[in-house]
């Protein structure tokens, strides 16, 4: 009997763009993408909902698009969450689990997680992630899945990621009008990273930056684990206005000028002209490097302070690897290796296969992520059983890692 082909889909939903991908998952999860679909966004600001209606209309158009490509109905999906309110907090807990012949289950992970959790993530926040660094089991550390073991007293360190609750309930409500069932909200950035990042990076420490419209975020790996997450309100979009302002233009010119006529490198060269509807447009080359130069300055500034507030400035191995729609800028990595110090590459999705030559572009690098992270959903459980709400609270964020173990047990 031939098994029933499975497919998994990921929605980026940016402040510029929603971009999806679907892929039907082979026998050794191997992912060949069948459909795909990009629209511009409204409703959006800074990466939050801001207005209901509008970014339904753009997802129910996006995965019109990818439906039409497949021929298969989108009904869940795993989403992309971002804005300024995303922020990742190192946190440990600690319980007692009976008698030194207790075996370690289901309850006493997600008990600690709770205990760790607790006081930590305020009442007004929702957990998006929880990532175990280690686990303690009557006083032995370093140990990685406890379920099964034996012990009386278990511990955790851990690093929680969160966002404001209102961010992930408008997110929610958006998905449910375009019809969309949500398996589970990531940060973009986190995401991305599934789609860019080898195991080998992760381990010796690596950054990787997403530079999205209207948001730049961080995320910082190392030994195997996400140790930081950060986002910046400013982003590509920035420029643009930057560049309106300054040379008394309007943004849809100004926007050409960027994307044309910025480089990272911010060479000299003749004035430029922009024929628009039979009229001609000057600018001065200088003048346009010199705006865009110092928005970007300000945001690899604050890609900076994000290292240094985790404690990797200049001091990741495998350097930053740079995504989203800003990373196509021409040369954009010769300018943030001056700003940052550090080595840098522009990463783009890889492991998938079918229709992805058009996909395989720093600004898919989250969707394709969450459509691997949603692949990986489906190990632990059919979308019936899934919360309806994507998010882990405080008292579902074990189910995940709970699964999880069982899983590799």
């Amino acid at each position: 009997m031939e098994e029933k082909a499975r497919f998994a889909v990921g929605i980026d939903i940016g402040t510029n763009s929603v971009r999806a991908v679907m892929g039907t998952i082979g026998k050794d999860d191997e992912v060949s993408i069948v459909g795909y679909g990009e629209v511009s966004s409204e409703g959006m600001r800074r990466g939050s909902v801001c207005e209901l209606n509008s970014p339904v209309k753009a997802i129910d158009t996006c995965l019109r698009q990818v439906e039409g490509m497949s021929g298969v109905p989108v009904n869940a999906a795993t989403v992309s969450i971002n804005g300024q309110s995303i922020f990742s907090t190192k946190i440990d807990g600690m319980i007692a689990v009976g008698v030194a012949d207790h075996e370690i289950n289901d309850e006493d992970l997600a008990r600690i997680e709770d205990a760790a959790i607790a006081g930590k993530v305020p009442a007004n926040r929702k957990t998006l992630e929880l990532v175990p660094y280690e686990y303690i089991l009557d006083g032995q550390g370093g140990i990685r899945e406890p379920f099964g073991m034996k012990g009386a007293r278990l511990e955790i360190r851990a690093n929680v990621i969160s966002t404001l609750a209102p961010d992930c309930e408008n997110l929610q409500k958006v998905c449910e009008s375009a019809s969309v069932e949500v398996r589970r909200m990531v940060p973009s950035v986190m995401a991305a990273a599934k789609a860019v990042l080898t195991n080998k990076q992760r381990e010796n420490g690596v950054g990787i930056v997403d530079l999205g419209g209207s948001t730049t975020s961080v995320a910082i790996y190392e030994e195997g684990e996400l140790q930081y997450v950060g986002v910046t309100p400013m982003g590509g979009n920035d420029i643009t206005k930057d560049l309106a302002t300054v040379l008394m233009t309007v943004p849809e010119i100004a926007e050409e000028l960027k994307l044309r006529y910025v480089t990272g490198k911010f060479e000299d060269g003749k004035d430029i002209t922009i024929t628009r509807d039979h009229e001609k447009y000057e600018f001065s080359r200088e003048q346009v490097n010199e705006v865009a130069e110092a928005r970007l300055e300000e945001i690899f500034d604050n890609v900076r302070k994000h290292l240094k507030v985790a404690g990797y400035d200049k001091r990741l191995p495998e350097g930053l690897v740079l995504v989203g729609g800003g990373a196509k800028m021409r040369d954009i990595d010769a300018f943030a290796r001056k700003q940052v110090e550090l080595a840098i590459r522009v990463g783009k999705p890889e492991n998938i296969t079918g229709v992805a030559d058009d996909i395989k572009k720093p600004e898919y690098a989250a969707a394709v992520g969450l459509l691997f992270i949603d692949r990986d959903m489906q190990d632990f459980a059919p979308i019936e059983h899934m919360p309806k709400i994507g998010v882990k609270s405080k008292s579902s964020a074990g189910g995940f890692l709970k699964n999880l173990f069982k899983k590799f047990k």
